[in-house]
C-alpha cells in the first residue's frame, strides 16, 4: 500500500517513544511505501487535496529515525491510506486541515476518520459518557467556574484544547489564583476552560488505555512525578505497566462501539482510579510503552485493522 503521514518534524521523534515513528516502523516492516509531509503543506488545489512532502524510510537511529527523498508534490487521492497524526492544539490550523482531509472520503482511507476528529475533540467527547466521568464544567465565564469550585473545593482547571499536561493547573481549597489564571488564560485565547474535580487517585497513576478499533487492547500507567500533579509522560510522568481493570473494560465496552462506528481506529483513553477524563483521537500516544510492558505488538493490531477496512 501508499501511505502516507500528516505529522509534526519526523526528524525531532524519539524513536523509543512516538507512536507515528512506530506506525511508520510497522508499515515498512509490512512492505507499505511511505510518504511523509508536514500539515502545513496540506492543500485544496483546484479539486485535487494535494501535499508537498518526501518519500521516507524510517531507521531506528537516533537523532536520524529517518531518510527522506526528495522534495515533491502528491495527490492524496493516489494514496491508500493518510495518517492524520500532527499534535494539537486542536485550531483552526488543525480543524482545517480535517475539512481538506475529509475530502478524500470514498478514495482514500484517513486515520482516525477527520469528520468525527473534528467532531469528537478529546475533552468534549467524554460529555457524551457523563456516567462515567469526575464532575465537569466547560466555560470561559468566570463567575461558572467559581461556583464550580464552590461546589467542589479541589479542582483541576485546563486549556480545553491543549495537550500533553500543557497549561493544567490544581486548585485546591485553600487556592487563591482562580481569578488570576482566568485573566491569564483569556488575555491570550477566546476558548473556554475545562474544570475537573480532583481525584486523589492521580497520585497512584493516570491511566493510558489503548483502543484499536474500539477494542481494548492494553494499558500503561502514568505516575506522576514528585511534587508535580500532572502525569503526562511529556512533563516527566513515568510510565509503569499495569493491566486493565474490570472498570476500565466496563468503560471501553460502553465507549467502543461509538469509536468503531465514527472511524477511530486508534484511540488512546484515560483513567484516574474508576473515571474516565479524556477520551484521545487527534494524536494519541502509548503504543512504545505498551509494546515494551506487555510483548505484544499493538502497531501490528492497527495495521491488521486498517487492511480489513480496504
Amino acid at each position: 500500500m501508499k501511505i502516507a503521514f500528516q505529522m509534526d518534524p519526523i526528524g525531532a521523534v524519539n524513536i523509543n517513544a512516538d507512536s507515528s515513528f512506530r506506525l511508520a516502523e510497522e508499515a515498512q516492516a509490512r512492505g507499505h511505501e511511505l510518504f511523509y509531509y508536514g500539515p502545513d503543506h496540506l492543500a485544496y488545489q483546484e479539486g485535487r487535496i494535494t501535499a508537498r512532502g518526501h518519500d521516507m524510510a524510517v531507521q531506528r537511529v537516533a537523532g536520524n529515525p529517518a531518510v527522506l527523498g526528495p522534495l515533491r508534490e502528491v495527490d492524496l487521492a493516489d494514496f491508500d491510506v493518510v495518517w492524520l497524526r500532527q499534535d494539537p492544539p486542536f485550531d483552526m490550523h488543525y480543524i482545517t486541515s480535517t475539512h481538506l482531509l475529509d475530502r478524500l472520503k470514498g478514495q482514500t482511507l484517513v486515520v482516525n476518520d477527520p469528520f468525527w476528529v473534528r467532531n469528537y475533540p478529546e475533552k468534549l467527547l467524554v460529555l457524551n459518557f457523563p456516567q462515567l466521568t469526575p464532575p465537569t464544567a466547560i466555560a470561559r465565564d468566570l463567575d461558572t467556574i467559581r461556583a464550580f469550585k464552590a461546589r467542589h473545593g479541589d479542582i483541576i482547571l485546563k486549556p480545553l484544547y491543549g495537550n500533553g499536561g500543557a497549561g493544567v493547573f490544581r486548585l485546591d481549597e485553600n487556592d487563591r489564583n482562580l481569578s488570576s489564571l482566568h485573566e491569564l488564560f483569556t488575555g491570550f485565547s477566546r476558548e473556554p476552560l475545562i474544570v475537573q474535580k480532583y481525584l486523589p487517585a492521580v497520585r497512584k497513576g493516570d491511566k493510558r488505555v489503548i483502543l484499536v478499533d474500539g477494542e481494548a487492547v492494553g494499558a500503561i500507567n502514568r505516575v506522576p512525578a514528585e511534587g508535580e500533579t500532572r502525569s503526562n509522560m511529556h512533563v516527566g510522568g513515568r510510565p509503569e505497566k499495569i493491566g486493565l481493570t474490570e472498570r476500565d473494560l466496563e468503560i471501553c465496552a460502553t465507549i467502543g462501539p461509538l469509536l468503531r462506528e465514527k472511524g477511530q481506529i486508534f484511540v488512546g483513553i484515560d483513567v484516574i482510579g474508576d473515571y474516565l477524563t479524556e477520551i484521545n483521537v487527534t494524536s494519541p500516544t502509548g503504543i512504545q510503552e505498551l509494546e515494551r510492558f506487555d510483548g505484544v505488538n499493538i502497531a501490528a493490531r492497527i495495521w491488521e485493522a486498517i487492511e480489513a477496512k480496504l
